[in-house]
């Protein structure tokens, strides 16, 4: 997990969380804000255990404060996941995400024109699929992340985010 800043038509800034699973390269969540804390982060991971009906084993993140929160901490133990800090300084110990943000960045955070938050997320969230269901990745032997999602679902591999089954 990680997070990429970014602003509006009119200057104002706002902040997108971005979930990848470095196996799959496949991008779990976006969630975009214009102020995002630990219980925004907790809030997008309960949202994906939902839907996943899956925990992580692990989630490689930095020493941001919304990583470092009282509520993530809490929701990190409750539900046996290990938060992996990088080293202060070290972008390269979570290269996966620092790519994917990149190529948020270069393919649509500097190509669109955000009107209002409402509308980022709907661009973003257009962007999030596209990525996942349609763009074969050299890395991937040009497949699709989600190609390869449900290869290893199907195969039972797990993934280097490693969600494991809710008991």
């Amino acid at each position: 997990m990680d997070f990429v800043a970014d602003q509006l038509f009119d200057g104002r800034r706002f902040r997108v969380l971005t979930v990848v699973d470095n196996y799959s390269r496949k991008c779990l969540a976006i969630h975009p804000g214009q102020s995002i804390k630990g219980e925004d982060v907790v809030q997008v991971m309960e949202n994906l255990k939902s839907i996943i009906d899956t925990t992580p084993d692990r989630i490689q993140v930095d020493n941001g404060s919304e990583f470092i929160s009282k509520a993530l901490d809490k929701w990190a133990y409750d539900n046996k996941v290990t938060l992996d800090f990088s080293r202060p300084g070290k972008p390269t110990d979570n290269a996966y995400i620092e790519s994917f943000n990149g190529s948020f960045r270069d393919e649509c955070s500097n190509v669109n024109w955000f009107l209002s938050l409402e509308d980022a997320i709907d661009k973003i969230e257009a962007w999030r699929r596209e990525y996942n269901e349609y763009r074969p990745h050299s890395s991937l032997e040009y497949k699709t992340p989600e190609e390869v999602h449900n290869n290893e679902v199907n195969d039972g591999r797990f993934s280097t985010f490693q969600w494991s089954e809710i008991q």
